[in-house]
């Protein structure tokens, strides 16, 4: 199992592998208790786990820095039920430049209970380093502009430049 196929379905509690995508749904299977389903667009939302990122006083950061920051961390982990100031204490030690203002008891919950399923499951966290992110930057920019190019080459010379045609207007 890839970090990349891990998925957070909106309404759906727990981690989600991706299986298979289809035009108005996907197909998932439950890391906690290895259900599949297919989950309809219509009434879900999904988030790869990659793409999540973290304020932070200085900006944000990826969803897997924190996962890193956690494991390298000797502090013992917490439930994903314990109360607020033991989550923030907890946060305040492992990455102290997480946005406490911006980030909520609620989301900090949430991220210890996905750490706790990525452990579990011994999913291997891959953290991009900056090269492999300027990498991807470049090449979805490469992308758009050949989309955007794509429809050019199936014009005809006088739609690539047009002239403007004024009508004199019969009376």
């Amino acid at each position: 199992m890839e970090y990349n196929k891990i998925v957070s379905v909106t309404g759906l509690p727990g981690l989600f592998e991706l299986l298979s995508s289809k035009s108005d749904g996907a197909v998932v299977r439950s890391l906690e208790d290895n259900t599949s389903k297919f989950v309809s667009t219509r009434q879900h939302n999904f988030s790869h786990l990659e793409s999540i990122e973290v304020y932070t006083t200085t900006g944000n950061t990826s969803l897997a820095e924190l996962f890193e920051a956690m494991k390298k961390s000797k502090e013992k982990v917490p439930e994903n039920n314990a109360g607020q100031e033991t989550l923030k204490g907890y946060f305040q030690i492992v990455y102290p430049e997480m946005d406490f203002e911006r980030v909520y008891t609620s989301d900090m919950k949430k991220m210890i209970k996905w750490y706790h399923i990525i452990q579990k499951n011994k999913i291997e966290v891959k953290v991009k380093t900056e090269e492999e992110k300027e990498a991807a930057a470049e090449a979805k920019n490469a992308k758009a502009a050949h989309i955007e190019n794509a429809h050019v080459k199936d014009m005809k010379p006088q739609q690539l430049n047009p002239k403007k045609i004024e009508s004199r207007g019969v009376k």
